[in-house]
This record gives C-alpha cells, sequence and structure tokens, in this order.
C-alpha cells in the first residue's frame, strides 16, 4: 500500500506572511508528505510569482485575477491575462485559471460600479478558460447562486466544467451543482472549527468524491492556529497557517467522515487529479494511480 500523500489545492505562497521564509514552509509541509501544492495568481502584477514559486517547488500555478483584486485591476489586464495563457500554454505547471469568481461579503464589491466591473471580470475569464482549455480554480465567498450562473451562461450545451469550488461553504443543493457540472468543492482550515456545524455536516456527508483539500495559506486557519481579536490585542500571536497544516486538516475531516486518514488522502489526491488533469503528470506515477487497496 502507498503511504500517505497529499495535494494542497489551493495555497498562496507567495504571499507577504511568507516572504523569505516560503522555501522553509515548503519544505515543512514536504516532510509531512504534502507532494504538490497549487498556487493561484490573484492579480497581473503576480503571475510571475506564482510561476516561479511552481518550478522553484516542483508545484504548480494557475493565473486570474481574483474578484478583490478587480478595483485595481487596468482595463487591459484581462488581454494580458489571455496573453500570459497563451506564452506558458505548454507550461506543464499551469493547471487552470484562477483564482477568479465574485465575492459579495466586501460591501463595496456589492454595489456599482465594483459589483458590475467583477461580473464583468469573472464572465470573461470563464471564456478564457473554455479558450485556452482550461479548468477554473472559483472564489465564491456569498456568491454561490452568481457563480453558478455564470458558469452556466458560459458553459454551452454541455455546461460541463473542471475545476474546483475553492473554501465552499453553501448548501447542499449548491454542492449538488456544482458536483453535477463536474467541479470539485474545497475543504480546508474551516472544517477544523466545532463550531461551523454546516460545513462541517458538509464535510462529513457530501460523496467522498467530490471534495479536495486546501489550506488556502496564510488564510483560512485551522483552529490550532487562530487567536481571537482579544487575544491579539491581549499580545497573543496568531500562528501563520501554511502547507503543513494540510494532513492534521485531512485527518480531522477523516475522523468527521469515520474512514482512515490514508484513505482520505488517497480519495482527495484522486479528485484533485481529475479537477486537475495537468496535475497527475507532476507526480510520480506511483502517486498519480489509484490504490487498489483504497478501491
Amino acid at each position: 500500500m502507498q503511504r500517505v500523500r497529499w495535494i494542497d489545492t489551493h495555497c498562496h505562497l507567495d504571499a507577504q506572511e511568507f516572504s523569505a521564509l516560503a522555501l522553509d514552509f515548503r519544505a515543512q509541509a514536504a516532510i509531512k508528505s504534502v507532494v504538490k501544492c497549487v498556487y493561484p495568481a490573484v492579480e497581473v502584477a503576480n503571475f510571475e510569482a506564482v510561476r516561479q514559486l511552481a518550478h522553484c517547488h516542483d508545484d504548480s500555478y494557475c493565473l486570474g485575477i481574483h474578484p478583490l483584486y478587480v478595483g485595481r485591476a487596468g482595463d487591459d489586464d484581462l488581454a494580458r491575462l489571455d496573453a500570459a495563457l497563451t506564452q506558458h500554454r505548454h507550461d506543464p505547471r499551469l493547471v487552470a485559471v484562477g483564482e477568479i469568481g465574485l465575492d459579495f461579503f466586501v460591501p463595496e464589491l456589492c454595489v456599482s460600479p465594483l459589483r458590475a466591473r467583477q461580473q464583468h471580470f469573472y464572465l470573461t475569464q470563464l471564456k478564457l478558460a473554455r479558450k485556452h482549455v482550461l479548468p477554473v480554480v472559483l472564489h465564491v465567498r456569498r456568491s454561490v447562486d452568481q457563480v453558478l450562473q455564470g458558469l452556466r451562461a458560459v458553459g454551452g450545451q454541455t455546461g460541463a466544467w473542471q475545476g474546483i469550488a475553492h473554501a465552499f461553504n453553501g448548501s447542499v443543493q449548491q454542492a449538488q451543482a456544482f458536483m453535477a457540472m463536474g467541479l470539485k468543492l474545497g475543504f480546508g482550515g474551516a472544517l477544523t472549527f466545532e463550531r461551523a456545524l454546516q460545513l462541517r455536516r458538509l464535510a462529513a456527508t457530501l460523496p467522498l468524491e467530490a471534495i479536495v483539500l486546501e489550506t488556502d495559506a496564510p488564510d483560512m486557519p485551522p483552529h490550532w492556529l487562530y487567536k481571537t481579536a482579544a487575544q491579539r490585542a491581549a499580545g497573543e500571536t496568531q500562528g501563520i497557517n501554511s502547507p503543513a497544516e494540510l494532513p492534521r486538516i485531512g485527518a480531522e475531516l477523516a475522523a468527521l467522515r469515520g474512514i482512515r486518514v490514508a484513505e482520505l488522502a488517497q480519495a482527495t489526491t484522486r479528485n484533485a487529479l481529475a479537477a486537475l488533469p495537468r496535475l497527475a503528470a507532476l507526480l510520480p506515477h506511483s502517486d498519480a494511480s489509484p490504490d487498489p487497496h483504497m478501491s
């Protein structure tokens, strides 16, 4: 039987929280059997940073413009994304268009002109994913129905997509809608909080083949790293979320589902390869192949 291996399908290792220590954080994750990380871009300015990180650490990356960054994006940034996707189309480490989507949690993004602008960026990036035959990594904060609507509008007759609804926290019906389109659902540190009752129910009961794991590092810390505002004001330091936390997050999810950690790791790795097919070529054959003991 293969030893336990993990894929972090969403990690911002280029964030300033990691800075010069990115190599150390990635090495810690490797020691804990995190064999691959996926680094989504958030704006044109960090396209090259995520690409270099992926090549430096034997990982992978996505190119896209995050909805939180559309307000400062240039009018030509969508054309620059198209050009970058064309330039790197033969790069096996480019696995998706992302992080893209809609965010209706931030108040200023909920009203014009930014609401219309992020909708325009989202739909155009979906069309670029179709043009370049790439999966999508989707940001869906307080926007699940609108993101689904965009997928249906751009999806054409088949309506089929590949990719991941990152940090999913919707309803069972919304989860089923993503799954029906062929998308996987990303779960991370938020499921480790006992008060997150709905999210934990989803993580425990959705079909295992629909789930991938992510840290969203340095964001979305698990409960063992999190400090409340009052604790931080009192001088307590919040731990830095990193890909090294993924195995412990996975262990908590396995416990919620009542299955072995090795089974959870094997299934979520298999699901990541289905969501982002170019990942398979980056893994040793033994890692990319299903484990017969897990079927």
